[in-house]
Order: structure tokens, then C-alpha cells, then sequence
């Protein structure tokens, strides 16, 4: 089975035909996706902030980064999951948006942005989470994340006007 045939059968599924034809479905769901990015952004700005060592220099990284970091990801699953759901609905339309693609270019990179931050510089986050300037691989961590979910909320809020 091609990729189009793949696509086409996600469209033509019953939740992809309500979610499109519903008057209220599919905007509810935009509505609970963008709560979602700005409670994901929010929480990860303030951590990045912290790395870059311009805010919060009072507490430490890795209190901050506990603390916020569940509601990051309660906050990055909602909007996986109501994404998931948009895109279902016009799933070819959606493949083919470049700004689409490159918002998924931009949430892989940003995960290969955390992955190393906490592969890296996390690790030896004892060492340096009271000194300031944060060490550079650690500023450079948080200068990555702040420009790739930037660039994850620009590009998504193109894909409706390509």
C-alpha cells in the first residue's frame, strides 16, 4: 500500500469525515491545540530562559526543569493527540503543505535538541546549576529549543494559508 492510498484510508475513516464536516469539531480541536502549543511553549521558554541565564537565575535549572517539565508533556500529548486528530481529517491536503512538513522538521529537531541537552550538558547539570553564566552547551541547548519551537508555532500557523 503507497502512501496516498494510506492517507486517503485515514480520510475516508467515520471520526475524519465528522471532524470535517462538523460545524464545531474541527475548530474546538484548533482551539485545544493552540491552548496546548502556548502551555508547551510557555513551560519550555521558561526553562530555556533559565539556561540562557537570563531569568529565574534564583532558582535552580534542575528544580525548574522538574517542576515544569510534567506539565510539558501533559501539554505536548494534548496536542499530539487533537494534531492527530486535525490531520486525519484532510490527511492528504496536510502531506503535501509544506509548512506542514517543515513544522515536523522543526518538532524532530527540537526533540533532537532535548535529547542531546539531556544526553550532554543535563547530566552534568550538579557542576553548574548555581553558576551563571550557564556553561555554553547548556545556553546553546536553550538558544536551539527557544528558535525551534518558535519556528514550530510560525510554520503551524501557516499551514492553513498554504
Amino acid at each position: 500500500m503507497d502512501l496516498q492510498a494510506v492517507l486517503q484510508s485515514l480520510e475516508s475513516t467515520a471520526l475524519a469525515t465528522t471532524l470535517r464536516e462538523s460545524a464545531n469539531a474541527f475548530p474546538a480541536l484548533e482551539s485545544v491545540h493552540v491552548i496546548g502549543i502556548a502551555l508547551v511553549f510557555g513551560t519550555i521558554s521558561v526553562v530555556d530562559l533559565r539556561l540562557l541565564g537570563l531569568t529565574a537565575h534564583r532558582h535552580s535549572a534542575q528544580r525548574l526543569i522538574a517542576e515544569l517539565l510534567p506539565f510539558t508533556w501533559v501539554a505536548f500529548v494534548v496536542c499530539v493527540l487533537t494534531g492527530s486528530l486535525m490531520f486525519i481529517a484532510n490527511a492528504s491536503t496536510y502531506a503535501q503543505n509544506p509548512m506542514f512538513l517543515g513544522k515536523l522538521a522543526l518538532l524532530a529537531l527540537a526533540g533532537l535538541n532535548m535529547a542531546v541537552f539531556h544526553l550532554g550538558a543535563f547530566r552534568r547539570i550538579s557542576e553548574w546549576d548555581t553558576t551563571l553564566p550557564p556553561p555554553r552547551p547548556a545556553r546553546l541547548a536553550g538558544l536551539g529549543s527557544i528558535a525551534l519551537w518558535a519556528g514550530v508555532i510560525f510554520l503551524g500557523r501557516w499551514i492553513a494559508f498554504v
